[in-house]
């Protein structure tokens, strides 16, 4: 006989790209779709997200808005590199391991050069040596230093951890990329100001939340130093990322930003991701992998039970070690799926 179908769960765990659009992004999306407006974003909706980008982070910097995250990582690391420039980054960075080759494709072959660091965060000590290791002409030149917000483990940057790596930095004449796509839900962790958080500590640029963080499409690139934007509008049409109708990109943000729903959500993910903790630590066959700091729960689990809760119809992901889960809350997560996805394991163990 054939196997049934696995049960379907409303909410999962397997990333915050999975929830669908919050209530302000989709309200400010239905806002937008009215009459006619220029393209291109040469229209009202674009030009107020922007600048209230610039009032967020209390800094007059150039705002663009791409289909996706990789595309804002790619293209903002291409706009900081040569082709034979590098980039360094932790070797479990989203630029390495996720995106498919595409920073070095989007800067025509700069190199990623891979840094170690406890919990997701870059050595300093070990990016240095990756920046003094080489000087002659046949090694690709360091050029910038990338580091994600929160990290790739769920782990934060104090903003002197922030503060260290961009004057090591600016010491050897490297700029700072920051891929933010859990930024929210790292700002409103580290009950810092936007502008603490990134600019004031020395980043040059920000590859900022918004699929992630209620959007259905679209993330937002924050050049503080307005001189690396110069001509980042022609990368951006060259590689199919200008979006023709941007007020539907846009105007989900100014929904965001406007009514405090990025800060609200992110929050809500967290404080979910927290009682997700809680409610893990008290089962003594799992092991939490890394500090839970924002929205990310990471368990060492056995096999048999990763198996059965697969078998079950939940779905997360696996690739933190061949026994470490990723459980991810977001702007829906509800106790009671967490709840629900608790009394599973616990009933798959006792079994």
């Amino acid at each position: 006989m054939p196997t049934a179908p696995p049960p379907h769960h409303p909410l999962q765990f397997a990333s915050d790209n999975y929830s669908g659009i919050c209530p302000e992004a989709l309200d400010y999306l239905l806002k937008a779709n009215q009459g006619d407006v220029p393209a291109y974003g040469d229209d009202e909706w674009t030009q107020k997200a922007a600048d209230k980008f610039r009032e967020t982070f209390e800094i007059d910097c150039e705002v663009f808005f791409v289909f996706n995250g990789t595309a804002a990582n790619s293209l903002t690391l291409a706009s900081l590199c040569q082709s034979y420039h590098s980039v360094i980054c932790h070797e479990l960075a989203h630029v390495e391991t996720d995106e498919c080759g595409a920073p070095e494709f989007a800067s025509n072959g700069s190199k990623l050069l891979l840094a170690k660091g406890d919990n997701g965060k870059l050595d300093p000590v070990d990016v240095e040596r990756l920046i003094s290791k080489r000087t002659d002409i046949h090694y690709p030149k360091p050029k910038v230093i990338s580091l994600t917000q929160a990290t790739e483990v769920g782990t934060l940057y104090s903003t002197d951890e922030l503060a260290a790596l961009s004057d090591l930095a600016r010491h050897h004449g490297l700029k700072v990329h920051m891929d933010g796509a859990r930024f929210a839900n790292a700002l409103v962790a580290s009950d810092k100001t936007p502008a603490e958080l990134t600019w004031q500590a020395g980043i040059d640029v920000l590859c900022c939340c918004g699929t992630k963080n209620g959007m259905g499409i679209g993330e937002a690139i924050l050049f503080f130093d307005r001189a690396l934007a110069e001509d980042f509008a022609y990368r951006c049409k060259q590689a199919g990322q200008l979006c023709s109708k941007m007020r539907f990109i846009s105007a989900p943000w100014l929904g965001l930003l406007e009514t405090g729903a990025w800060l609200r959500n992110a929050d809500h993910a967290n404080r979910m991701a927290a009682y997700l903790e809680q409610q893990l630590r008290q089962i003594p066959e799992l092991n939490i992998l890394f500090p839970r700091q924002a929205n990310g729960v990471f368990v060492q689990m056995p096999q048999a039970l990763t198996e059965e809760l697969y078998r079950r119809g939940w779905q997360f992901y696996t690739f933190i070690g061949s026994d470490g889960a990723r459980l991810m809350c977001a702007w829906n997560t509800t106790t009671a799926a967490i709840d629900a996805l608790v009394g599973d394991i616990k009933q798959a163990l006792a079994q």
